[in-house]
């Protein structure tokens, strides 16, 4: 049996409140290596282009407000 199987065997055997528990701990944990994906990129200058394109669109009128 690989990790992965294990876990997701683990996983299914959860009460409800435990499976609760976890999803909100999974939740946090998946938006904080988001988080740090994404600070990573812009430190990295990866979004950069976005950036521009965005503010091009801004400057040229091609924007509307939310």
């Amino acid at each position: 049996m690989t990790r992965l199987e294990q876990i997701e065997q683990d996983v299914a055997g959860l009460s409800s409140d435990e499976l609760a528990r976890f999803r909100d701990w999974f939740d946090a944990y998946a938006a904080e290596r988001f988080d740090a994906a994404l600070a990573a990129d812009a430190e990295a200058g990866r979004l950069d282009a976005l950036a521009d394109a965005a503010l091009e669109d801004f400057r040229a009128g091609r924007t509307r407000r939310l």
